[in-house]
């Protein structure tokens, strides 16, 4: 039974900007726990009524050690300055052994973790795949709700964290280095392809023509990457966030490509496939839980991933087995 009240008292605070009801209504969202996600999805449902979906979503990625959370802090400060509120949503990498995460984001981010126009949320990946938290479009959902007006979600960096950033924002940035070694050859092709904008970081001092060099290069690569002459090809810019120098340039370049989408009807576009995307994931996610939580399925999950391990069953036959006894057991409150 959803207490609606609960849902309704979160969603006000949240309204509000009450930063400690956002942490709460996040964390809620975050939850697995049957119960919590009921009350997540009457919290959700509120939040989506009162939307109007004008902030500015913009995912950032980009090699280790490209600088990536002190990018984010050093253009949220000039933002705020310019009357922004923003959203970091910071997914950081989860061991696989022990669930355990760095969550040092907020280290980071220092100057903007002062800001009270800033709200910092990392989340650990977790086991959900693309390094990206399970509920980071729902974390971007309520600080939207909030009245934050610019979401950055930073990625893990690694896997297919890309792939996954790329299908939930309106604008994918790309920040890489100079003298990354072979920096052409090292960003995946289907990274690049993926950018909306790309940014050559720590662009200062002995690194500083480096950087403009390797910018040049990316234009040149991007080029060839998208010969369409007529289709848009992904601005390349230096940036510093020690000096701060191209920073704003890159948020320009943020805006020229939504007005880009809202001009060609893209940004509509996009936002409904995200949806869509969206909907399916909600479906794999709960499905898989319900096989896990199945009763018939806790009791032979042990003997059958021992069997597959041992080579006794392949693991096509153990599949096929869980699936049959979910079948044959579908929880009860799916069949109401």
């Amino acid at each position: 039974m959803v207490d609606v009240t609960v849902a309704s008292d979160l969603a006000q605070g949240v309204f509000a900007g009450q930063r400690r009801q956002i942490a709460r209504a996040i964390t809620l969202v975050e939850s697995m726990r049957s119960e919590d996600r009921a009350q997540a999805r009457e919290l959700l449902g509120i939040l989506r009524d009162h939307q109007q979906g004008k902030a500015v979503r913009v995912g950032v990625t980009g090699v280790p050690g490209a600088g990536k959370s002190t990018f984010i802090d050093a253009l949220g400060v000039k933002l705020i300055e310019e009357g922004h509120r923003i959203a970091v949503l910071a997914v950081d990498p989860s061991s696989t052994k022990t669930g355990g995460s760095i969550l040092g984001d907020r280290t980071r981010m220092g100057a903007l973790a002062q800001s009270d126009q800033a709200f910092i949320r990392p989340s650990p990946s977790g086991t959900h795949l693309g390094g990206v938290a399970r509920a980071t479009r729902e974390s971007m959902l309520i600080t939207e709700a909030a009245g934050y007006d610019v979401v950055l979600v930073e990625t893990v960096g690694v896997g297919q964290s890309e792939v996954a950033v790329a299908g939930m924002v309106d604008t994918f940035l790309l920040i890489t280095l100079a003298r990354a070694g072979d920096q052409l050859q090292g960003i995946k092709r289907g990274i690049l392809e993926m950018a909306d904008i790309i940014a050559v970081n720590k662009a200062d001092g002995d690194n500083e023509a480096a950087s403009r060099v390797a910018a040049r290069e990316l234009k040149s690569a991007m080029r060839l990457l998208i010969s369409d002459p007529l289709a848009r090809r992904p601005p390349v810019l230096t940036s510093s966030s020690y000096t701060g120098v191209g920073l704003m340039e890159v948020w320009q370049a943020i805006l020229e490509h939504r007005a880009y989408l809202e001009e060609t009807g893209g940004l509509a576009g996009r936002r409904a496939e995200q949806q869509r995307d969206w909907m399916w994931s909600l479906i794999d996610d709960d499905l898989l839980e319900s096989i896990r939580q199945t009763p018939e399925v806790k009791r032979v999950r042990a003997r059958l991933e021992a069997e597959v391990m041992e080579g006794g069953t392949s693991a096509v036959e153990a599949a096929q087995e869980v699936l049959s006894l979910f079948a044959r057991h579908l929880p009860a409150t799916w069949l109401q």
